[in-house]
């Protein structure tokens, strides 16, 4: 902890994280706090402590998702409030809740404490709205019926009101490919936000594109299977037939002649069966037989 005794921090890239002056405490912090738990974090650019503690209060505050948010405060360039509320020290947390502070602690705490406190305050708060999570839903039951275009239609609703929702990202992209429209999917793709860029709804739809853009140049099914039994060792024409089996909606066949190239040749054009598994298991649902098996015949293979 060290007494206030000069500067400036560049301001959180998110929308649950922001940074506030007097002129606008009052609306984003006292009337804000009517509607969600607010955590404010007093700091100034020559507090050490300060630049620990943020970073963890905010990733705190992100995996919250929403239940509560954060405002950061320079003491330096806001002294007002900084006196108002007698911060003696830095760094300094109080969280507001239904316009007044309801909690807070000074000077530096462990990561485990940190999210500790976020979630107790997340907690004061109403429950999560679920109702984008409901449309995602809906539109998944779209995707499964062939309403493709009504699917694409609604996950695009969905991301105008909240560009963050993973499922909603993962769930457009797959509905272009449902429409064999590649050139839409990718451009989802390319435009996903950096925070959800790794989610695992948006890895699993990046996966299915980069299957279909591959099934773009395979050859057809019968032909590739006859080249394959002409000769086994033909791995370049049984990877081909892999892909065309999964793009045919075969995707236990196209795991079952991956295998086999590994079985034969693990080391293979670098080990492109095995890159190759990998893409076809994150298209596809964690819990999906055709994975657990899949990974668990790998698995068998590698350490055999």
């Amino acid at each position: 902890m060290i007494e206030l005794g000069g500067g400036q921090q560049p301001a959180a890239a998110n929308d649950l994280v922001k940074d506030v002056s007097e002129d606008t405490f009052m609306q984003d912090v006292v009337e804000a706090s009517n509607e969600v738990p607010i955590i404010v974090d007093f700091w100034a650019a020559w507090c050490g402590p300060c630049k620990t503690l943020g970073p963890m209060l905010e990733e705190a505050v992100k995996k919250a998702g929403g239940r509560v948010k954060m405002v950061k405060v320079d003491v330096d360039q806001n002294q007002a409030i900084a006196g108002q509320l007698q911060i003696q020290s830095l760094p300094t947390v109080y969280a507001f809740f239904n316009g007044k502070p309801v909690d807070g602690f000074q000077g530096a705490l462990p990561a485990s404490e940190v999210e500790a406190f976020v979630n107790k305050i997340a907690e004061m708060g109403p429950e999560p709205d679920n109702g984008l999570d409901d449309a995602v839903e809906a539109a998944e039951t779209m995707l499964t019926d062939g309403e493709f275009a009504d699917a694409v239609e609604t996950f695009s609703a969905i991301l105008e009101e909240d560009n963050m929702h993973a499922g909603a990202a993962g769930g457009l992209i797959r509905a272009h490919l449902a429409l064999e429209d590649l050139e839409q999917a990718e451009a989802v793709v390319n435009g996903v936000p950096a925070e959800i860029h790794d989610a695992p709804e948006v890895e699993a739809a990046r996966a299915a594109l980069e299957l279909a853009k591959q099934a773009v140049d395979a050859g057809p099914v019968a032909e590739l299977t006859a080249a394959v039994e002409a000769d086994g060792d033909n791995h370049q024409a049984r990877l081909d037939l892999a892909v065309a089996l999964h793009a045919s909606g075969d995707s236990e066949g196209a795991v079952d002649q991956l295998l086999e190239i590994f079985r034969r040749d693990r080391e293979w054009n670098d080990g492109a069966a095995k890159a190759q598994l990998f893409t076809v298991f994150d298209a596809l649902k964690p819990t999906d037989p055709v994975v657990l098996n899949g990974r668990r015949k790998l698995s068998s293979m590698i350490f055999a």
